[in-house]
């Protein structure tokens, strides 16, 4: 009977543990390690959010028609919640703006504001000489004269001035203004300042910023009163008519702040002779918002080019601005009243200019010429009415007064009384209807009404995101790494799986002659599961 001798060869407990525990060490640190990388779940983020109704419709506990209804619900009430917020966000971008009209105290003193007045008739026609005549016959419609009367053979004149036209030609303030008070002061020609405009030769009075008259009361007799003769004997008869040629007979007058230069061919307004014209005037100031809510130019540290003097932009600045451009470009030269140090144009091509002028240049926003609103603005309010002047009684004693007979005086004089209604302005600005702020506390509004939420639930929600999308990139960043060989104390181990692996016999019933298993022959595995820590080996 053969015999069997079977050795066991067993690791001593004491090496064995502290390996063992190293092992649980290390395996319990990695187990804590990835436990505290790991990312909430959802029903742990929906247990502790503050969310409304998601712990009840995301949380723990069982699935059923309860934890249904109350996922129904918060979407619903996230809908509802998304649809008045798109509402909200439409509104607050379209920029809405409501104006507010203020009326501002009574103030002790105010300041007047300028008044600009035109002659309707440029040209005075005994002051007119023959090469004035040939020069300006686009102009006047007038054909060139000598001694023997008209006749339409070409002359030859010096090259003609047109300032000095305007100047020797235009109706004379000191021959038109018969009288002249304000508050109660008398003034006189010399109050006036020199302007041209498409009118000619005007006046202005009150006209220096820096010197600006103030008025002290309202109501009539505190501002300006004048008495003017408008020369109609020196009205140019009507030759031929041209676009030029006016039908009127009075002064255009313009009221304008005395910061914007007069623009009173559009702005003006008439004053016929034969009566006494009173114009209530209350000041304005509005204010009105730049973009996005409006369109008006604000102020910046990039001006405009200065005109005539006057440092603050205007409409009116900017409009003579680009008509001096459209001439500049079509004629090479600019007018008389337009600003700049360009040469001016002959009388011969003065109308063509003009026409090309005001048929180039386009109104509002789509034309070529776009004068923004500037965001402060400073206007008067007017309102006008008149009474019949003279009187019987008065007519005689004007008519003596001034050497004239009455059909004179009720054809020729007129009387303008400018002032204040009262000592007080009008505020208009317009305000942004719904603001950032509103729109944030609208927000908040319906987020508390539908989702019960607020700006740090918001930031829990991003939270969670951020964890959950990390803990995936480092997932994928993660590689798996080959199991490697230790040594411990110069004895090289392996694992039972690898010496599966380098035996040629991986089945049990390897022959007795193959010594090179590595194995012992008679060596029978004990039935049962293997790769423990204690092996046992047959010898």
């Amino acid at each position: 009977m053969p015999i069997e001798i079977v050795c066991k060869i067993k690791f001593a407990e004491e090496d064995a543990k502290p390996k063992e525990k190293e092992a649980g060490d290390e395996q319990s640190l990695l187990g804590a390690a990835q436990g505290a990388a790991a990312p909430r779940d959802l029903a742990t983020f929906a247990s502790t959010s503050t969310l409304h109704g998601l712990g009840r419709a995301c949380g723990p506990g069982p699935r059923g028609l309860r934890r249904t209804l109350w996922a129904l619900a918060l979407l619903t009430s996230m809908v509802a919640f998304l649809y008045q917020a798109a509402g909200l966000a439409r509104g607050y971008l379209t920029r809405p703006h409501l104006v507010a009209l203020d009326p501002a105290a009574p103030a002790p003193v105010a300041g007047f504001p300028a008044v600009t007045l035109c002659n309707i008739n440029r040209f005075r026609h005994s002051a007119l000489s023959d090469a004035d005549i040939f020069h300006l016959a686009n102009l006047t419609g007038l054909p060139p004269k000598d001694r023997d009367g008209h006749r339409a053979a070409g002359l030859r004149y010096p090259e003609p001035d047109m300032v000095d036209i305007l100047n020797r030609t235009g109706h004379q303030l000191a021959d038109m203004l018969k009288s002249c008070n304000f508050s109660g002061h008398h003034c006189s020609a010399s109050n006036f300042s020199v302007v041209y405009t498409r009118y000619g030769k005007c006046y202005t009075f009150n006209a220096d910023p820096q010197s600006s008259l103030p008025s002290r009361a309202g109501g009539m007799g505190s501002g300006l009163e004048i008495m003017l003769d408008i020369q109609q004997e020196e009205y140019l008869p009507i030759w031929r008519e041209t676009n030029e040629t006016s039908f009127e007979a009075g002064i255009r007058v313009q009221i304008h702040s005395q910061e914007e230069p007069p623009y009173i061919h559009q702005l003006g307004f008439g004053v016929s002779p034969g009566f006494q014209t009173f114009v209530s005037c209350q000041e304005q100031r509005l204010t009105y918002l730049p973009q996005p809510w409006g369109n008006c130019r604000a102020e910046s540290g990039l001006r405009e080019p200065e005109l005539q003097g006057y440092s603050a932009y205007s409409v009116s600045a900017c409009r003579l601005r680009c008509e001096k451009e459209a001439v500049l470009q079509r004629c090479h030269c600019r007018m008389v009243h337009m600003p700049g140090n360009e040469t001016i144009c002959p009388p011969n091509i003065y109308i063509e200019c003009a026409d090309h002028t005001l048929d180039s240049l386009g109104g509002g926003s789509e034309g070529p010429c776009f004068c923004p609103t500037p965001c402060n603005l400073t206007r008067y309010g007017k309102e006008i009415s008149m009474v019949r002047i003279p009187n019987r009684g008065s007519a005689r004693y004007l008519a003596r007064k001034y050497n004239r007979n009455e059909t004179y005086i009720r054809e020729n004089f007129l009387v303008l009384d400018v002032f204040f209604e009262a000592l007080t302005s009008e505020a208009m600005e317009q305000r942004a209807a719904y603001g950032l702020s509103a729109l944030l506390g609208d927000l908040g509004g319906q987020m508390g009404l539908f989702i019960g939420a607020s700006i740090l639930t918001l930031l829990e929600i991003l939270d969670y995101i951020y964890e959950v999308s990390w803990d995936r990139l480092k997932r994928v960043w993660r590689r798996p790494k080959t199991p490697l060989r230790t040594s411990t104390g110069g004895i090289s181990t392996l694992g039972l799986q690898e010496l599966k692996e380098q035996s040629p016999c991986p089945s049990r019933g390897c022959a007795e002659g193959g010594a090179a298993s590595g194995l012992l022959p008679n060596h029978h595995h004990p039935p049962g599961p293997r790769g423990g820590l204690f092996e046992d080996f047959a010898c």
